[in-house]
């Protein structure tokens, strides 16, 4: 999650907040991918999650990468939470229990997110081993209990974590206890944005499926192979969830916008400090309804882009489009999940493609995928058969997606070796968690702490 925004341009009408998602539109050769990753810390001697403070916490860590990287400091109440890229290319942040994440750069090429990725490990080891910190790459904290994770000192994480508990049963695990992998990719215009985000959002619980990758909690099995994504049914269901209007045919930027004006805020900021908004909605506030309790209590572009990112819908809308349905994952799955989604998207003919195989899937059909993924996982059962046959056609259009993009590195290979992983687990009709599984019954003997070794960064 990258630095809360600034802009004081003040909100006049609601055909504004149209413009802003609109003007996101960009020619097909300003394209880029944003890929965004998330890790939990832990001390290698006991696999204890890093608490912020003291000689070897979080703090330490940022402080150590700030002057590895030269990036400039983000603070909150004059404490470090981040860091961004000084030309904004790029940031790195704390999910509210200590997750590591970096929101990677614009790139024009899934060889340069890889490049990325493996630069931002490298340099995050030099600084986290000499602190005997590690990384694991799992969609879910697989040990510590909520009251055993450290939280972070974040102003809006204070407000989302008081408020989560009133709207759901799941939302304190979904910030604590929870890593993705996510790609930003952008659209050309309002028809190409409207079939990106059906395709997208129709196929989100397949990549839900061929990411799962978080079958423990509390040191032991919790029944799912992707329990990230069962707590994200019941995390706060006005602003998650698969969205009906997004099926309509002539679903557009004002749908989003009128969708959006009517979820409750969680903040908004002056002069620096966070205030509580949870009361009120969006269309509220540009009715007056902070006038009395918070200074300059009318809406800027600032509050809507914030609130927007408040918005958590399994595809979500900017100015560009955020793939929202993966775990985290070991590093190989970070340049795989922006592979599978620029493959699909990025190419006229693959996105024809995959419009065609997924334009009669209704809402209800695919919620109840959705559904059932986090525990079926690819033996999910749609239209008479099984999630991974689908996973087969679908990866078949990505890959000649990739091919038709003709995106070479510098030894010739274009950028469907990204996708292996994902073959991998289709061959083999296992997920990741179903092999961890298998693991803990066998070799590791009924025991999670392997995990700390064969899945760490």
């Amino acid at each position: 999650m990258a630095r809360d925004t600034t802009d004081n341009r003040p909100i006049e009408a609601i055909d504004e907040l149209v413009d802003y998602l609109a003007a996101g539109s960009k020619p097909k050769d300003a394209w880029r991918i944003g890929t965004e990753h998330e890790k939990f810390p832990f001390y290698v001697d006991g696999h204890q999650p890093v608490p912020y403070e003291g000689r070897r916490g979080i703090r330490a860590l940022l402080e150590g990468m700030q002057k590895t990287l030269g990036w400039d400091p983000i603070e909150d109440a004059g404490r470090i939470i981040g860091l961004v890229e000084p030309t904004g290319q790029g940031a790195i942040s704390l999910e509210p229990g200590g997750q590591f994440e970096l929101s990677g750069a614009a790139l024009e090429t899934l060889h340069q997110t890889c490049r990325e990725g493996n630069a931002h490990l490298a340099q995050l080891r030099e600084i986290a081993e000499p602190l005997g910190i590690r990384f694991l790459g799992l969609g879910a904290s697989p040990k510590w209990r909520l009251s055993d994770t450290p939280k972070m000192p974040k102003s809006r994480y204070d407000i989302m974590t008081a408020y989560m508990p009133k709207v759901g049963s799941h939302g304190l695990d979904m910030m604590y206890r929870t890593c993705t992998i996510q790609v930003n990719l952008d659209f050309a215009s309002e028809v190409d944005m409207r079939r990106k985000m059906q395709v997208s959002t129709r196929l989100q619980p397949l990549a839900t499926a061929l990411f799962a990758n978080s079958p423990f909690t509390d040191g032991g099995l919790n029944g799912f192979q992707s329990w990230r994504a069962e707590i994200w049914r019941d995390t706060d269901n006005q602003r998650s969830g698969l969205l009906p209007f997004v099926f309509n045919p002539d679903f557009g930027f004002a749908d989003y916008v009128e969708w959006a004006l009517d979820v409750p805020m969680y903040f908004v900021i002056r002069d620096g400090r966070y205030h509580d908004c949870t009361h009120v909605t969006f269309r509220q506030f540009m009715g007056g309804a902070l006038r009395k309790t918070v200074s300059d209590g009318m809406p800027t572009m600032g509050d809507w882009a914030n609130h927007l990112s408040t918005l958590f819908p399994d595809v979500r809308l900017k100015r560009f489009l955020e793939m929202r349905g993966a775990d985290g994952g070991p590093w190989r799955r970070i340049c795989a999940l922006p592979a599978f989604w620029v493959g699909l998207l990025y190419d006229d003919a693959a996105l024809d493609a995959a419009e065609d195989l997924t334009k009669g899937w209704s809402f209800e059909e695919v919620q109840g995928m959705r559904d059932a993924v986090p525990v079926e996982g690819l033996a999910t059962r749609f239209r008479n058969h099984e999630l991974r046959e689908t996973a087969r056609e679908v990866l078949a259009i990505a890959r000649l997606g990739l091919q038709r993009r003709a995106m070479k590195n510098r030894e010739g290979y274009d950028e469907t070796g990204f996708l292996s992983p994902l073959d991998e687990v289709v061959a083999r009709g296992t997920t990741s968690a179903q092999e961890m599984v298998a693991a803990y019954h066998t070799r590791w003997g009924g025991s999670i702490e392997p995990v700390f070794l064969e899945h760490a960064y």
